[in-house]
């Protein structure tokens, strides 16, 4: 298949946040209005910041890295400034440094979505976390090593697992 071949994209439907766009026999969701999402990498005590929330495509709870929207309420927020803000409302803790660590895509066959992964240095509680009146966020301290069996747990208490979870299992 050659890219350069394909009619232009054509958008199918959009919503506030989603964006439906068919190209050739190709059809795909993207994100609305160039919003971009950040995930963070943090520490605290040498143990790995985590979360679980609610998420409704799945119909239940999922374990991931804090994570945010960029631009979805200030068009000007950065990675930075956003994955600083996201860290404080999800989780309680603060970072002096937001280290970039690249681009990725979790699943290119479907999704256009690109996030940024992101290492949050000097971080500190400030804090209890648990996200705004909108969210629904328990927050978990676990050290690296014990984050397989943290995952094996929460699958079997019916948890989906976030894909970029998959850094700490050492495949």
């Amino acid at each position: 298949m050659n890219l350069d071949d394909l009619p232009p994209p054509e958008v199918m439907c959009e919503g506030r946040f989603v964006r439906l766009i068919r190209r050739g026999k190709w059809e795909y969701a993207s994100r609305a209005n160039d919003i971009r999402a950040v995930v963070i990498l943090a520490e605290h005590g040498g143990k790995v910041i985590l979360i679980d929330q609610p998420r409704v495509p799945l119909d239940g709870r999922s374990v991931e890295l804090p994570a945010g929207l960029i631009g979805d309420v200030d068009p000007n927020a950065t990675v930075e400034s956003t994955a600083v803000k996201e860290l404080e409302e999800e989780t309680g803790f603060t970072a002096e440094r937001i280290e970039r660590l690249g681009d990725f895509h979790a699943s290119p066959g479907m999704l256009s979505e690109s996030f940024t992964l992101v290492r949050a240095h000097g971080v500190r509680r400030i804090g209890d976390g648990g996200g705004d009146e909108n969210e629904d966020i328990n927050v978990h301290l676990v050290a690296r090593a014990d984050i397989p069996n943290f995952i094996e747990q929460k699958r079997a208490e019916g948890f989906a697992v976030d894909v970029k979870l998959l850094i700490f299992l050492g495949y």
